[in-house]
């Protein structure tokens, strides 16, 4: 089990920085060889990130990274800035001195890593960001409903956060939900999430949305 943890993470990790891009066929060998594992572990990790949406297995051609279209990312995009809206209120309302200390560290790390240009360590500090706000909340079922967004929502991370500006402005809006949690105010810090969620959709969108005008099917 351990092993296939990290053969899922490596692959996970891949298509989050882009690596691997969306529709780029997942081919075992190759896998096998890159990682230096046996076929079971890649087809066990391929199952389980086939299950989170972020591979999908196609007849008669096999596994590749699962593409997501401007109307879906959309719906994602709205039901994310509903769930986080209620993590980001939930969490200034209730939080701990100690869960709020673990937010400032993670918010930090987000703006340290945004110094730099290693994609990797940037998206492994914005999901620690969000992992740390979904503690906060302290609700099982809004952390159980945001993790799978938030594995598709890995599809157009680094899509939306390498656009021109966008990053610089994602950590300044990190930075306000931080704020308003550690102020306790629970309505602030539900409209900074949803706020960065809307731009965050506005930048991958549009990107998307060229993509598709580009490349008509």
């Amino acid at each position: 089990a351990t092993l296939r943890l990290l053969v899922e993470d490596k692959i996970r990790n891949a298509i989050a920085t882009g690596h691997f891009k969306p529709g780029q066929r997942l081919i075992e060998r190759e896998l096998c060889e890159q990682m230096g594992v046996g076929r079971t572990s890649v087809r066990e990790a391929l199952r389980q990130l086939e299950a989170e949406g972020l591979v999908v297995t196609i007849p008669h051609r096999g596994p590749e990274v699962s593409s997501i279209n401007a109307d879906e990312a959309r719906q994602l995009y709205e039901v994310r800035a509903l769930l986080e809206g209620f993590a980001g209120r939930a969490f200034a309302e209730r939080g701990s001195d100690a869960d709020i200390a673990r937010l400032k560290e993670a918010v930090a790390g987000f703006r340290k890593a945004a110094e730099g240009d290693d994609r990797a360590t940037l998206v492994e500090a914005k999901t620690r960001f969000y992992s740390v706000l979904m503690e906060g909340a302290d609700n099982m079922f809004i952390r159980q409903s945001l993790t799978a967004l938030h594995n598709r929502i890995t599809l157009l991370r680094v899509t939306s956060m390498t656009q021109q500006g966008r990053l610089a402005d994602s950590v300044a809006e990190i930075e306000t939900i931080y704020e308003a949690i550690a102020a306790h105010d629970g309505a602030r810090a539900e409209a900074a999430c949803k706020h960065h969620i809307a731009k965050a959709a506005e930048v991958a969108l549009a990107v998307l949305a060229k993509d598709e005008a580009g490349n008509p099917t």
